[in-house]
C-alpha cells in the first residue's frame, strides 16, 4: 500500500474463503471447502423469516439481541449478562482478541488451526504464538503450557479442532486451566461440538463454573445450518462479557438472524436428526476410505482431513476435476466437509483412485 496505514497490516494474509463448487460439464458439482451444512434450512426457521422479519426490515434490530441472549441464558443456566451475540463465532472470537491484546502481548493457540486465529491477532496488534499439533492432528497440550508467560494475553482452544477434525479430552483440557493464571482467559472455540462423539471429549460448560476465566464461543452456522445469516455467541463471566461488547460491532447481528437462530431453538428434536444423519455419513466415508488404505485419524467435526504432506497438490487437482472444492492447504493436507450424499460418494471414488495412483 502506498498510503500511510498501520505496517502490521501489511503482515496479514487476507482470509481464503472456501472455493465454490467447480464448473464441470455433464455433472452436478458440489462445495464441500467451508463445512457448511448440507441440509436446506428447516421449515420453522423460514416461515419465522417470511413471517416475522420481512415487514421490518427497514429498522435497526436490536443491537443487543435480548429475546436471542435470554433464551441461551435459560438453555445454559447462566445469567443474561454472561452471554453476547456477534456475527458468527468469527466476530465473537474478533470481540475477544480485540479485549484482551495488542502491541507486546501474546495469544497462544495450537496450529494449524482455524484460519481466521492469526489474523485476528495481527489485526489487534498482537502475537500469535502457535503450537504445532501433534503428528495426529490433536493439540500438542504440554506445548500449549509450555508457551505460557508474563506476556500472554489469552490461549484458544479449538474443539473440535478445525481443520484436522481432532477431540480435545476433559483431562487435557483440565491440565490447560490448571497451568493457565486465573487473571488470563481461555476461550474454548466450540463452533463444531454438536458433532463430537468422543466420549473422553472436553464439554466446556462442565468447567465453565469452575474456571470464571474461561470463555466459551459457540456458533449457529454449522449444525443449525445458518452460515449465510451470521450469528454466533459467547457465554463468559459478566465482565468479560461486558468488555466485548464494547468492542463488538454496533448492529452486526441482523434481526433476521436473530429470528432464524430462536427459531432454530425450538426444534432440537429435527437439529438432532440432521446432527445423526451427518455424524452417520461421516462415518462411512471414513471407514470406507480406511478400508482403501488410507491412515486418517479419528473425525469429531462435519469434516475429515486428509494428511497428504508434499502430495496435496497432485491429490487437489483430481477433486477439482471431479467437479468436487475441498479445502486444500497447501504442503500440509486437504479438508472435506461431510455433504450431500452423491458429494460423499464421489468424495470415496476420488479417494479410491488416489490410492490406485500410489498416494
Amino acid at each position: 500500500m502506498t498510503y500511510l496505514h498501520r505496517p502490521i497490516i501489511d503482515t496479514i494474509p487476507a482470509y481464503r474463503q472456501g472455493k465454490p463448487a467447480p464448473i464441470s460439464a455433464g455433472a452436478r458439482s458440489y462445495k464441500i471447502s467451508s463445512n457448511e451444512n448440507p441440509f436446506d434450512p428447516l421449515p420453522s426457521v423460514r416461515r419465522a423469516i417470511e413471517e416475522q422479519t420481512l415487514g421490518h426490515i427497514n429498522r435497526y434490530p436490536d443491537m443487543r439481541g435480548w429475546d436471542v441472549v435470554e433464551r441461551l441464558s435459560a438453555r445454559y443456566g447462566v445469567a443474561p449478562e454472561q452471554v453476547t451475540v456477534g456475527c458468527g463465532s468469527t466476530e465473537i472470537i474478533t470481540q475477544l482478541i480485540s479485549l484482551v491484546s495488542g502491541p507486546g502481548d501474546e495469544v497462544v493457540y495450537p496450529w494449524r488451526s482455524f484460519e481466521a486465529y492469526p489474523i485476528i491477532v495481527a489485526g489487534a496488534g498482537a502475537t500469535s504464538v502457535q503450537v504445532a499439533n501433534l503428528p495426529d492432528g490433536s493439540h500438542d497440550v504440554d506445548g500449549i503450557i509450555a508457551a505460557l508467560n508474563d506476556r500472554t494475553r489469552l490461549v484458544i482452544l479449538n474443539n473440535p479442532n478445525n481443520p484436522t477434525s481432532t477431540s480435545l479430552s476433559a483431562q487435557d483440557a483440565r491440565r490447560v486451566m490448571r497451568a493457565v493464571p486465573s487473571n488470563v482467559l481461555v476461550l474454548f472455540d466450540e463452533a463444531y461440538f454438536q458433532f463430537n462423539t468422543d466420549p473422553s471429549t472436553s464439554v466446556a460448560m462442565d468447567l465453565f463454573r469452575e474456571y470464571p476465566n474461561i470463555v466459551i464461543a459457540h456458533t449457529f452456522s454449522k449444525a443449525y445450518g445458518l452460515a449465510g445469516l451470521r450469528i454466533g455467541f459467547a457465554l463468559g463471566a459478566a465482565d468479560v462479557i461486558e468488555g466485548m461488547r464494547k468492542v463488538s460491532l454496533p448492529f452486526g447481528v441482523t434481526d433476521v438472524a436473530q429470528k432464524a437462530a430462536l427459531a432454530s431453538l425450538d426444534v432440537d428434536d429435527e437439529l438432532h436428526e440432521r446432527v445423526l444423519s451427518i455424524i452417520e455419513r461421516r462415518s462411512h466415508i471414513v471407514e470406507t476410505l480406511r478400508a482403501q488404505g488410507w491412515t486418517i485419524s479419528e473425525p469429531y467435526g462435519n469434516f475429515f482431513w486428509l494428511a497428504l504432506g508434499e502430495r496435496t497438490d497432485v491429490a487437489a487437482k483430481e477433486f477439482v476435476e471431479a467437479g468436487l472444492s475441498v479445502r486444500v492447504f497447501d504442503g500440509e493436507g486437504i479438508r472435506i466437509t461431510v455433504g450431500e450424499p452423491e458429494a460423499n460418494d464421489r468424495v470415496i471414488e476420488v479417494c479410491g483412485k488416489l490410492k490406485a495412483m500410489g498416494l
